[in-house]
């Protein structure tokens, strides 16, 4: 089997959720010439057709058993909410040296079903999150270029097997990514405030908005700040339920920070204080710069 820039292909890949965030993996994988063969395994049977009409999978099945037979790399790519569920159908079909990782956007969570179903197989197992993703979802919504110079956070395991890490390292690699090592204490603390928050805000303000006598009146009127504040509202929201849930002790720090943070914007607005909007105005504008200077 030829190795490519050193990494030598998965012969075969198991993905559980062939959608934007596992349908990029196995499109990128592919382009790389990174993978023999990957079997989709989802809930829908349309979707999984879907999937391999447009080349992200070769094989399909709905049987943990068989997906998992012969597999390398087994990738849990549905929302957090089924990993419980997934992980317990899986668990008698693992074999040793069998790689099982994730895209779950939480990880203490994860690695707590990691521990509770599949305490014998710890050594093979590499929680992880691609930071990237797209407001559409599904299928057709993936893409090859998706994890291009994008951040992936591997969260071990004590137990982890560092060869294993370093082949699921080597694996997000072969799609473009940059690949990050943390706890996952400290991943769901910084995605809380980056990542979670945002959603919440986003998902709130089209609501509040939606729920307004004159609702079409404002839509009509929203323009580009409407649109680029809010595109994150366009993501699953049976993803971000799971990932709210699963993270709310951290999102809810974060959200009542935010809301004290609102709270000083509102006292200031309210006695006609415009040099303190003016110093926070600026200062946030001077923070994202520097943030969008670090990106480029």
């Amino acid at each position: 089997m030829a190795e490519q820039g050193g990494f030598v292909p998965i012969r075969r890949l198991t993905v559980f959720g062939v959608g934007l965030i596992g349908g990029s993996l196995t499109l990128a994988l592919k382009a790389a010439g990174a993978v023999v063969e990957v079997t989709g395994v989802g809930r829908s049977l349309s979707s999984l057709k879907l999937a391999r009409e447009h080349g992200l999978i070769d094989r399909m099945t709905d049987n943990a058993a068989e997906a998992l037979e012969g597999a390398e790399v087994v990738m849990l790519a549905m929302p957090v909410g089924q990993m419980d569920s997934v992980m317990r159908a899986i668990a008698p079909h693992l074999r040793p040296g069998m790689l099982v990782t994730d895209a779950g956007s939480t990880k203490q969570d994860v690695v707590s079903l990691m521990r509770q179903h599949l305490g014998a197989h710890l050594r093979d197992c590499v929680p992880g999150h691609p930071v990237a993703g797209a407001e559409l979802s599904g299928p057709l919504a993936a893409r090859a270029d998706l994890y291009q110079r994008r951040n992936v956070v591997l969260t071990p395991l004590a137990e982890s097997d560092p060869a294993g890490v370093q082949r699921i390292a080597a694996m997000w690699r072969q799609c473009g990514a940059q690949v990050r090592s943390m706890t996952a204490a400290e991943h769901d603390a910084i995605f809380a405030a980056v990542s979670h928050l945002p959603h919440l805000l986003a998902y709130a303000l089209v609501d509040m908005i939606a729920a307004r006598d004159n609702a079409g009146q404002l839509f009509d009127f929203a323009a580009s700040g409407f649109r680029d504040f809010t595109r994150i509202a366009g993501s699953s929201p049976e993803m971000w339920r799971d990932i709210a849930l699963a993270n709310r002790e951290a999102l809810l720090a974060e959200l009542d920070a935010y809301l004290a943070q609102v709270g000083q914007l509102r006292a200031a607005l309210q006695r006609g204080d415009g040099a303190a909007l003016e110093a926070t105005f600026a200062q946030a504008r001077s923070a994202r710069q520097d943030w969008l200077d670090r990106l480029r």
